[in-house]
């Protein structure tokens, strides 16, 4: 296992900063440090702007902030795409989508316990671009298949740069659009998914997992081939408790849970405390404990990080600097409580 648990840091990578180096500092503050990925600071800092890089027929409009696909543009474009197809480099992000991420490479990681890397998935992508008749790319069956071959190799470039800083690194897929599969209404659905995401995974190098903050099929999800799973557990508690048999299975297949528990909105942070938090989580490991997960096993596969990212407080960036020093505190206080320093 190159992940390690026992309820050390981290954090999902989008953060409100606009000054990079002061995000760094903030990334590099936790346990598992990553790349942050700042919009505000530039829109080519956003998750879907990064993970268009290099695909062909994409219009990228920096003045309104917008990114649409074009079929036309696309078959003019698939040309060129195909002929880097086996230079990998070519797929990883470059400076201009992410200055702070060629930082981050320039950073001594070798001591740390692991880093982390993302890019935005396949599935969330998909449903976000609309071509030119206002349709989800993901909806249509001749792009689909190549979108999810691209973003294979733009993970598994960036998990090769990663492992050479620090041989324990690992990359999230972010699937904040994974929830939308489960809707009636999605156009796309569960079987088709399963069989694009299980074929998608077979294609990406480990260690590897989702995560996400929404709330989708959760016996779904855990029973894809991952190696971690993060996730929003402030809100999804109580539906949590009731997927202790897929769980289980997760955990027994040696996954790494995140538990996403300090909220990041300043509503909801200034409600908490670490006492109420370390409460909440001793409560949910407990119920799960009694549906027959061992506690150590939970303890010793698990990390803790924000519930959230926030992009929309009013103090920017004030809230969410506050929340990932909570949960360095919530981790200390847990690993102290549980004998695991």
């Amino acid at each position: 296992m190159t992940i390690p648990g026992k309820l050390l840091t981290t954090a999902m990578a989008v953060m409100p900063h606009t000054d990079i180096n002061q995000a760094l500092k903030t990334a590099l503050s936790l346990d598992i440090p990553f790349w942050p990925q700042l919009p505000n600071y530039s829109y080519y800092e956003d998750m879907y702007v990064q993970a268009a890089e290099h695909f062909p027929g994409i219009l990228l409009d920096m003045e309104n902030k917008t990114l649409r696909f074009s079929m036309d543009k696309f078959i003019d474009e698939f040309e060129e795409t195909m002929s880097h197809f086996e230079d990998l480099e070519y797929f990883d992000v470059s400076p201009a989508y992410s200055s702070v991420y060629h930082k981050f490479l320039d950073v001594d990681l070798v001591d740390r316990p692991a880093i982390r890397g993302q890019l935005e998935g396949p599935v969330s992508f998909g449903f976000n671009v609309l071509d030119q008749d206002d349709r989800p790319i993901l909806f249509d069956d001749n792009i689909r298949p190549f979108m999810f071959e691209i973003m294979a190799k733009r993970i598994n470039v960036q998990l090769k740069k990663l492992k050479e800083k620090n041989s324990n690194a690992f990359m999230f897929i972010d699937e904040p659009g994974m929830q939308f599969i489960f809707s009636a209404m999605s156009g796309y659905g569960e079987q088709k998914a399963k069989q694009d995401l299980d074929l998608f995974f077979s294609t990406i190098d480990g260690p590897r997992g989702i995560h996400l903050c929404g709330n989708p099929d959760w016996d779904f999800l855990l029973g894809l081939d991952m190696d971690v799973l993060s996730f929003d557990v402030y809100t999804n508690a109580q539906v949590l408790a009731s997927c202790h048999r897929s769980i289980k299975s997760f955990l027994d297949r040696d996954g790494i849970l995140v538990w996403g528990i300090v909220p990041t909105g300043i509503e909801t942070f200034e409600k908490e405390n670490l006492d109420l938090l370390a409460f909440k989580l001793n409560t949910i490991w407990n119920t799960l404990s009694n549906k027959g997960v061992p506690l150590d096993q939970i303890l010793n596969q698990s990390l803790i990080s924000p519930a959230t990212c926030c992009l929309v407080n009013q103090d920017k960036e004030k809230t969410v600097e506050k929340a990932f020093q909570l949960t360095k505190r919530l981790s200390e206080n847990l690993r102290e409580h549980h004998k695991l320093i």
